[in-house]
């Protein structure tokens, strides 16, 4: 993220920092870096698909320390690619990363995926936590910047673009953010979160006076997320840059110092982009003027109000205005009610499929969920105001159609997916997006339950916040290929049946007393995980399997979170844990036993059979 370069270059001196005691202030959190961050931290089990407990638990200690601090943190997420789509070479690059990383780990190599459901478990954390957040329309650097400097107060992230952004209060790096070091303090002040804050004043000193004003002239023309420009190339080749900044010269950061310095001699931007022109093409100048100062804006804090929406509930942005959204999605959209990739399929016809560490000879483990991906466009682009301007030709028998990136093997490919055709209630003539939610709460829980391919009848059993999860599952069995085996389900209920274990034990209801059989169950089954969980062996065809069930149940959210949520919906940080399942599943086929894992539990032991038979029949 960010600027290309920046960050190495700005961690490698050390010198352009502050130390910072972080306490009795608010702070503005880019969501983003943090949940990337905390999931990495969180010893998560990238190869098996996660652990969302354990992110969940990293979440909670994060957000801990920043209260004992008496720190109003306040979190803005990126949402969805925007109308404009400029960033989609970078994330089409990022997603082709992201297939080498996990292909990687499919063999066994090291690196990093962040699980399939890590935002939305994030998102769920924030919501038990208490925590306000938004998620912005679009990218959330401008908002970002916007809000903290109408509060005065720092930003935290891990993006060099707020080493750009003129920040009344700075900017505080992820990586120099010691919240688990929360130190006593001296005085009646109390206790702070140690800091270091990036010092624009200082990083321009290094280059003779650099004015401030300049980096975002130096941020365009190095390179970043939205723009790089090949016909600047020239301008690098013949510009007298000191230092020398040519390929091979300089050293690592040789052409990103070259730039810096030679910025240095201007007053202000303007009066460089002439200075830049000067070595290009008569041809090209007025085009590269425009595109410049075009992208010189991406650093100006936006005006859209984000205090109003922490107040108020309201988030206004002119984007969503423009892009003409039902006032009731774009609501749902600001709160996390609905995901990025809603409005990408919403206004885009396009959507990113996040690949994880599976059978890479396989089809993508998206393509279990296909149907149900089909209904979702179906419902959005069905009944949108701007079908019409997309798809002007279309006869009325004609279904709109969505291009999405997923893997094909090991590369990148995107694909053409017809959205289905939908029930009556739906589909009538007049209906429209804006009118989904006047459908009765009946008919829409119906056309999920449909879509997954249960009655309700089947899950009338099952715990309510169950009920979602155990439909997918029984969507997994019916629509995997290869098909699941035995051993694959069980060691997925008996899963369940442990974060129920974990949810009764750990949070207990108050008005429920918690039997002396669930704690022994707990407490037993928990020498079990410390006696099982080490040294485990990898078997890729289960991991596709859990990946397909993963990508099941996300498009199962996604679907329920669309309809107003006519099924409750599920904890994921008591509901996932790769590392147990994988275990689970490995003992099962070698110890059949472990079936009865909570048996000195009578309530868990009935619940895993209700979970079995439900999926079975």
């Amino acid at each position: 993220m960010g600027v290309q370069g920046l960050t190495g270059f700005v961690e490698e001196r050390g010198t352009f920092f502050t130390e910072l005691r972080v306490r009795d202030t608010k702070l503005v959190i880019d969501g983003s870096s943090l949940y990337h961050r905390l999931c990495f931290a969180s010893a998560a089990d990238f190869r098996r698909g996660g652990d969302y407990g354990l992110f969940a638990a990293a979440v909670r200690d994060f957000f801990g320390s920043l209260r004992a601090c008496r720190v109003a943190a306040f979190v803005v997420l990126d949402g969805g690619r925007g109308a404009e789509d400029r960033k989609l070479p970078t994330l089409r690059g990022r997603a082709a990363e992201r297939l080498r990383a996990a292909h990687g780990l499919s063999r066994g190599e090291g690196g990093c995926v962040v699980p399939l459901l890590a935002r939305e478990a994030f998102v769920q954390a924030l919501g038990r936590l208490g925590v306000p957040f938004v998620q912005c329309f679009a990218e959330a650097d401008r908002e970002i910047a916007g809000l903290a400097n109408r509060w005065g107060c720092p930003v935290l992230s891990l993006d060099s673009d707020f080493c750009v952004f003129d920040l009344a209060g700075g900017y505080c790096p992820l990586s120099h953010f010691q919240w688990q070091s929360v130190c006593a303090g001296d005085g009646p002040r109390g206790c702070y979160v140690p800091a270091r804050c990036f010092s624009a004043a200082k990083f321009c000193r290094h280059f003779g006076q650099l004015d401030r004003s300049l980096l975002p002239l130096f941020a365009v023309m190095n390179g970043n997320d939205y723009l790089d420009l090949a016909a600047l190339e020239a301008f690098f080749s013949k510009a007298p840059l000191p230092r020398g900044c040519a390929a091979g010269k300089g050293g690592r950061h040789g052409r990103l110092r070259g730039l810096l310095g030679w910025l240095a001699q201007f007053a202000e931007p303007a009066e460089a982009v002439d200075g830049v022109l000067k070595y290009l093409r008569k041809h090209q100048r007025e085009e590269i003027r425009a595109l410049l100062c075009a992208a010189m804006e991406d650093y100006t804090p936006s005006d859209a109000n984000l205090e109003d929406f922490f107040q108020s509930g309201r988030y206004e942005c002119e984007a969503a205005r423009k892009a003409d959204l039902p006032q009731w999605v774009r609501d749902a959209l600001a709160k996390g009610k609905l995901a990025p990739f809603i409005s990408d399929a919403l206004i885009l016809r396009s959507t990113f499929l996040h690949v994880q560490v599976e059978n890479m000879q396989r089809p993508s483990a998206h393509s279990t969920a296909l149907p149900i991906r089909e209904v979702i466009y179906g419902l959005l682009l069905k009944g949108s105001h701007n079908t019409e301007a997309a798809f002007p030709s279309k006869q009325t028998n004609e279904l709109p159609v969505v291009c999405e990136f997923d893997r094909l093997q090991k590369t990148l490919k995107k694909t053409f997916v017809q959205a289905a055709s939908l029930p009556t209630d739906f589909c009538d003539d007049h209906f429209l997006l804006d009118k989904l939610m006047e459908v009765p709460m009946s008919h829409r829980q119906m056309l999920l339950l449909e879509t997954l391919g249960v009655k309700m009848s089947f899950l009338e059993s099952i715990p309510s916040h169950l009920q979602l999860p155990v439909a997918v599952t029984c969507y997994w069995i019916r629509c995997s290929e290869p098909k699941v085996k035995l051993h694959q389900l069980k060691a997925l209920l008996l899963m369940i049946v442990s974060g129920e274990l974990h949810r009764i034990t750990n949070e207990p209801d108050p008005t429920v007393l918690c039997a002396e059989d669930d704690s022994i169950a707990y407490n037993e089954f928990l020498k079990w995980k410390e006696k099982n969980l080490q040294n485990q062996g990898f078997d890729l065809d289960a991991a596709h399997s859990f990946c397909q069930w993963q990508c099941c149940l996300q498009m199962g959210l996604y679907l329920n979170q669309l309809l107003g949520v006519p099924l409750s919906e599920p904890d994921l940080s008591r509901l996932y844990s790769g590392t147990l399942v994988h275990r689970l599943y490995q003992e099962l086929k070698s110890t059949p036993s472990v079936e009865n894992l909570f048996h000195f539990s009578p309530k868990m032991s009935q619940l895993y059979q209700v979970l079995l038979n439900t999926v079975e029949s």
